[in-house]
């Protein structure tokens, strides 16, 4: 007769893959102009708007800021947004004039910042009917984070749809929800908005589990 299994299931199952964070090298696969590395012929990168694309053309840009307060200089951000109606567009196309995605990356160099280029979002609808206010979804990849940390980049010039919109407002916290609005600037004839993000500490910016 064959004798049952004595082995407890906890030493059965195979063990858990350590984790690890996508630091310091993620540059060299992901974002190659700054890591010094020739470009791929398809590159997917910071420009989501060509010139000839619909919407109002602006500058994004920021920092990345640790609980120390100092500057990130090796953080990745992915972006995801919708287009100048407020819809998003399924596939990447780089002969396309804009692309709902991108990434950019902040730099060793200088103040070390992030930018992307291109088009101010329309208010997207949720699917419960809910008009959020225009934004853009950014992903956060650096050392020392296992898993990327989601947030969102507001306008202060839509201060009606920022009121309105259910996901800002399901922020209790009035200051809580500034640290999601990008401050307008005017810059050598562009316009152009800025958010740092800050991972730890005071002035943190509000993360999201999606």
């Amino acid at each position: 007769m064959r004798q049952p299994n004595t082995v407890p299931r906890s030493e059965l199952m195979l063990r858990e893959t350590a984790s690890q964070t996508a630091g310091p090298y993620v540059h060299i696969g992901l974002a190659l102009d700054v890591a010094g590395l020739p470009e791929r012929e398809e590159e997917i990168w910071n420009q989501l708007a060509k010139p000839d694309a619909e919407g109002e053309h602006i500058e994004v840009v920021g920092t990345v800021i640790d609980g120390n307060g100092d500057l990130v200089r090796d953080a990745l951000l992915e972006a995801w947004q919708a287009d100048a109606r407020g819809e998003y567009q399924p596939e990447f196309d780089l002969e396309a004039p804009f692309n709902s995605f991108g990434r950019t990356a902040t730099t060793a160099a200088g103040d070390s910042e992030w930018t992307l280029t291109t088009i101010k979002p329309g208010a997207v609808t949720r699917s419960d009917g809910r008009v959020m206010a225009p934004h853009i979804n950014l992903a956060i990849f650096a050392r020392g984070i296992n898993i990327q940390l989601q947030t969102r980049l507001y306008f202060e010039d839509e201060t009606q749809a920022n009121a309105a919109c259910p996901v800002l407002s399901a922020i209790e916290s009035p200051a809580r929800r500034q640290t999601l609005i990008a401050k307008r600037e005017e810059a050598e004839g562009k316009v152009r908005y800025r958010l740092d993000i800050r991972l730890q500490g005071e002035g943190e910016t509000v993360f999201f589990d999606f």
